[in-house]
């Protein structure tokens, strides 16, 4: 761990689509300032057009790959970002005082299954990967607004 960086954690559901996009973005336009890493409450496997419009957008993330919170190193984390819902309803307890925002964005997947096609199916992924890289471009300014309190992962 670069104690320099502050440590971010995106939780997700599933870890397959969302967080993934978001673990993307932050190392995209972030490494120098910040670690990223992503997890989620369950593991559903990295999702391929997920990776694909997230290629179309010159970041690739096709070597990440889907964990759960407990299968992470032992890292003590700055920053906890759930970005859907239920993670947000979810997350674990994390020792100390945690800095834990919470920034909903709609499921991909979710929102394909009403696509006529599969054009129509991919605008949803390519949306939400938009709104997301919209966020993360001002992360430094959102995390520096509120400052940061150390948390450890919790053993599970």
């Amino acid at each position: 761990m670069n104690t320099s960086r502050a440590n971010v954690l995106f939780l997700c559901t599933g870890n397959s689509c969302r967080s993934q996009m978001a673990e993307g973005w932050g190392r995209h336009f972030h490494s120098n300032r910040y670690e990223f890493f992503s997890a989620g409450i369950e593991k559903h496997g990295l999702n391929p057009l997920a990776v694909k419009v997230m290629a179309e957008a010159g970041v690739d993330i096709s070597g990440h790959s889907s964990k759960l919170l407990s299968e992470l190193e032992p890292t003590t984390f700055d920053y906890v970002i759930t970005v859907c819902d239920q993670a947000n309803e979810q997350c674990p307890f994390f020792p100390g005082k945690a800095v834990k925002l919470h920034r909903e964005f709609p499921d991909p997947p979710r929102l394909a299954l009403s696509a006529v096609n599969e054009e129509e199916a991919i605008g949803h992924y390519r949306a939400v990967r938009d709104a997301i890289r919209e966020y993360i471009v001002t992360l430094p300014a959102v995390l520096g607004s509120i400052g940061a309190h150390s948390i450890s992962k919790p053993k599970i």
